[in-house]
């Protein structure tokens, strides 16, 4: 009930182009790619750190690991048209590898279905589809061969093994200046993602901002 509420109070501030906070009223309306929505500051923060990728003319393209229904996806590539964006995924839900980890660890039970979505669903999504290359499998396995640079990646895939390949493998191949958002990193549902990423920062002496959206975004800059 409190998050029909909430999207509806959104609905009507977004219509009046108003803002909860004074962060995004320096924009101008055309800088403004992204509807207002519940999880208002996921998106706005994805907004403004797009902006400074804009701004700083940090190249590279994106990548998202945990893709399901496309929906964060859909964003990257509204707002960036001209770079590639690659889209990790099995498309058929959690593996059975990373569930035992999960299991093995109690970080959670991987008896989530996320198996109802699709590759062709994901990619009519795409309002610059020709500029998706989907990489379906397990993850890191499908990266082998890839040879690219990273402004931006979003870390999405709820369990520990695969966020933490996903910070082994991006990390180094982010430019300078880009960004890696990492999902869940305080949700009490999916406990292995805040130790992956606290994992990774610590064995490599790097920091991450934890941002307050509903599924408790970590950010890490380079």
């Amino acid at each position: 009930m409190l998050k029909k509420i909430f999207k509806f109070i959104s609905s009507i501030l977004a219509a009046k182009h108003l803002y909860i906070t004074k962060s995004l009223e320096y924009f101008d309306k055309k800088d403004l790619f992204l509807d207002l929505n519940m999880d208002y500051v996921r998106y706005r923060t994805l907004e403004l750190c797009m902006s400074e990728i804009k701004k700083k003319g940090i190249q590279g393209n994106m990548a998202e690991v945990g893709v399901y229904k496309g929906s964060f996806s859909e964003k990257l590539n509204k707002i960036f048209p001209d770079r590639k964006l690659y889209l990790f995924d099995t498309f058929e839900g959690f593996d059975v590898k990373d569930i035992v980890v999960e299991k093995e660890n109690n970080y959670s039970t991987g008896d989530q279905d996320f198996s109802d979505t699709s590759v062709e669903f994901v990619l009519s999504r795409m309002k610059n589809r020709e500029n998706c290359i989907v990489r379906k499998g397990f993850f890191p396995a499908t990266a082998e061969g890839l040879e690219d640079k990273f402004c931006f990646v979003s870390l999405d895939a709820d369990l520990y093994q695969p966020i933490l390949a996903g910070l082994e493998y991006f990390y180094p191949r982010l430019e300078p200046g880009g960004y890696i958002f990492i999902h869940d990193f305080n949700n009490q549902q999916y406990v292995g993602a805040r130790d992956a990423v606290i994992k990774f920062c610590s064995a490599n002496g790097l920091g991450f901002v934890p941002i307050p959206d509903i599924g408790g975004t970590a950010i890490i800059s380079k």
